[in-house]
């Protein structure tokens, strides 16, 4: 399909700089393909679902990713910044560079200089491997969990482009970008529409017989990439671990031969869903990479519903909630939120999105 069709105007004013607060005060539309959209709040959320229903939160937990450092060629200095994407071994990572075309492959990157200490006062990478898109393979001095020690010292909350280009990342992030109940480390970006969950909204899912299962998919900087093609065909998506165990694959499959729904707290645990997914929707045990690219024609097989923040212009998740409930009723709900004055992105309000052919 042509990129260009899933294109839309957003005025700036309209990307939030911060959270809602409380978190379940966020505005929440819900959207139902063929019927009138509904203006809501997230706490709102337990009268859309029924006794049994299902909720699958992703819990990654986010690292401070982003690394400033600079690499020395004899007198000159050059300033660099690693996002962090994916580990590849005890001392490796994939990472974003900028700017990537000042560093060599064999050269070295000394993080940890902008002010900020680490171990030694330095935490050292050699750049293994260039690829494209400013992507490269560190390898560090450090391994395991003194590494990871170390990029917890030296590292900045990775915040999206559109909130990082506005303002540095501070104290208040490194608790908002983070879900309530994260739990395993590895993601550079939050699954951010789990951000919207408090304790009371637990209870309140609670009270009312709604189970709540968990999965991990660490997310990776390549969901803030651009389509740069001009059609999806020609669109490479990047990696990103994950895993679903055999308990909730189990407890999911039960959900669903009761007449439950499954609803997806976010699109990443859609996409892991889906990757863990049978042609039949019967869901297994799966741990590994998934590169999975859902446009519309897609035909789901795990999920119903979908709880999601708004998406950016030509991105693959718009893409992916264009396939769940239709092009045409994205367009108009978006154009609704615009107008309405929605918030957007990883800190704006959320959606509730019904499944097109549901």
């Amino acid at each position: 399909m042509r990129v260009d069709l899933f294109d839309f105007d957003l005025p700036e004013e309209r990307i939030a700089q911060r959270p809602a607060s409380p978190r379940d005060s966020a505005r929440m539309l819900v959207v139902r393909p063929g019927k009138p959209l509904e203006d809501c709040i997230v706490r709102d959320l337990p009268q859309f679902l029924r006794p049994g229903d299902a909720l699958v939160f992703n819990d990654t937990k986010v690292i401070p990713a982003r690394l400033s450092g600079i690499r020395r060629r004899g007198e000159t200095v050059a300033q660099i910044e690693a996002t962090l994407h994916m580990r590849a071994g005890p001392d490796r990572w994939k990472a974003f560079l900028k700017p990537a075309k000042r560093v060599a492959v064999g050269e070295r990157i000394q993080f940890g200089h902008d002010g900020e200490s680490c171990f030694l006062g330095s935490l050292d990478a050699t750049v293994a491997e260039k690829g494209e898109g400013g992507e490269a393979l560190l390898v560090f001095d450090f391994s395991g969990p003194v590494l990871d020690e170390a990029i917890a010292a030296a590292g900045h909350v990775p915040l999206p482009p559109y909130i990082a280009s506005k303002r540095p990342d501070d104290e208040r992030d490194r608790a908002d970008y983070q879900t309530i109940y994260a739990r395993e480390e590895g993601a550079v970006a939050a699954p951010t529409a789990g951000l919207h969950f408090t304790p009371d909204l637990f209870s309140a899912l609670d009270t009312i017989g709604v189970e709540r299962h968990f999965v991990t998919l660490h997310v990776g900087a390549g969901t803030f990439l651009p389509v740069k093609a001009e059609d999806t065909e020609a669109h490479r998506m990047h990696a990103e671990w994950g895993e679903v165990d055999g308990m909730t694959a189990d407890a999911l499959n039960a959900v669903r031969a009761r007449g439950g729904c499954i609803i997806a707290v976010g699109t990443t645990s859609l996409r892991l869903l889906e990757s863990a997914a049978e042609p039949s929707g019967l869901l297994k045990a799966w741990s590994g990479e998934t590169d999975i690219f859902i446009t519309p024609g897609y035909r789901f097989r795990a999920i119903d519903i979908l709880m999601t923040n708004f998406h950016l212009p030509r991105s693959t998740l718009f893409m992916l909630v264009s396939a769940f409930s239709g092009l045409e009723t994205m367009k108009s709900a978006y154009s609704h939120a615009i107008d309405q004055g929605y918030r957007f992105y990883s800190y704006g309000d959320s959606s509730l999105l019904f499944r097109e052919d549901t």
